[in-house]
């Protein structure tokens, strides 16, 4: 039996709403549904979204069978509730509800993980050296390079480097960073999304991919040989405005941007409302909603639950991907 653990993200965000939301819709005896949130919390989001599922509190998890004709509430200690603003404590809580997760899930072959949103800030309050899901995990399983993915119906796109001013990323890219991240991503595209011999796009990180070298050598020193030696499954780099102008992503499985917004920008022109943030590379799944935490939203009752709904369905067609493999 499938199981799928939910964290509550920053309780003074949409997080724990847009997770009521999602299980109201997904929920279904067949599999486990795991959400690892403050009772408090979870009671002051049902009184705003009334869950149309049955559910029960806990304070841990047995590894025994549990039945699957609820959710179960795993209640982590809760804390002070600052609507709409990021604090110590909403970080806090969402470090915990996080650890606590994966503490379950890395005990299952047949569970993932599907993450609500964090705020920086809070972590950083809190003195979390971290600043994201995606390094976290990163150093959780020791894999030195986590795959930052993001897929739609439209559009797999992946990131050479992440969270990184962009004063960074030139001398972020080397040969040995790209040559991994290629592979990562290859391998990501056979075992998890079930794409034989994937076409993947490769975008140059300067204006115009550098021109020959006159608007930047990253391409021709680093980017453009690893492309030919790869030249069966990788293509570019790709002059990235012309690239997504004419639609070229079309013709390929997916693309790997040089920086966060190369690929965020165009990926969420195209699936705002319905992308997930992938974690590849890593021996559990993770999914998450491609947005943040919006606080200027929070408590209100109208945040979307689209992009979290595709986040567990993500996760459910991956488990089902390597179980064929």
């Amino acid at each position: 039996m499938n199981k799928f653990f939910f964290t509550c993200g920053d309780t003074n965000g949409i997080g724990p709403e847009i997770v009521i939301k999602t299980l109201n819709q997904v929920y279904h005896s067949f599999s486990e549904f795991y959400f690892v949130c403050p009772k408090n919390i979870f009671l002051k989001n049902s009184s705003l979204i009334k869950p149309k599922f049955k559910y029960k509190f806990y304070k841990s998890i047995s590894e025994k069978v549990l039945p699957a004709n609820h959710v179960k509430i795993v209640d982590t200690s809760g804390g002070k509730l600052s609507e709409g603003k990021p604090t110590k404590t909403s970080g806090k809580i969402s470090f915990d509800s996080l650890n606590y997760a994966i503490n379950y899930v890395n005990k299952f072959d047949n569970a993932s993980l599907i993450t609500a949103p964090i705020s920086k800030t809070a972590w950083k309050l809190n003195k979390i050296k971290y600043d994201g899901h995606t390094d976290f995990l990163g150093d959780v399983f020791n894999v030195s390079n986590p795959l930052m993915l993001f897929y739609s119906r439209k559009l797999i796109a992946a990131l050479a480097t992440i969270h990184q001013p962009i004063k960074n990323v030139s001398a972020l890219l080397t040969k040995e960073r790209l040559n991994s991240i290629f592979c990562s991503l290859y391998n990501s595209l056979i075992n998890d999304f079930q794409i034989d011999s994937p076409k993947i796009a490769v975008l140059g990180l300067n204006p115009h991919a550098g021109e020959m070298g006159v608007l930047g050598n990253e391409e021709i020193k680093i980017i453009n040989p690893l492309v030919k030696k790869n030249k069966l499954n990788f293509f570019g780099p790709f002059v990235p405005d012309a690239f997504f102008g004419k639609h070229l992503y079309k013709n390929y499985d997916a693309v790997l941007g040089m920086y966060h917004d190369q690929v965020l920008i165009p990926f969420k022109m195209l699936s705002f409302d319905n992308g997930v943030n992938y974690t590849a590379n890593l021996p559990i799944i993770r999914t998450s909603p491609d947005h943040g935490t919006a606080f200027d939203i929070a408590y209100k009752g109208i945040a979307n639950p689209n992009s979290m709904i595709a986040a567990y369905k993500l996760a459910n067609l991956i488990l089902k991907n390597r179980g064929k493999r």
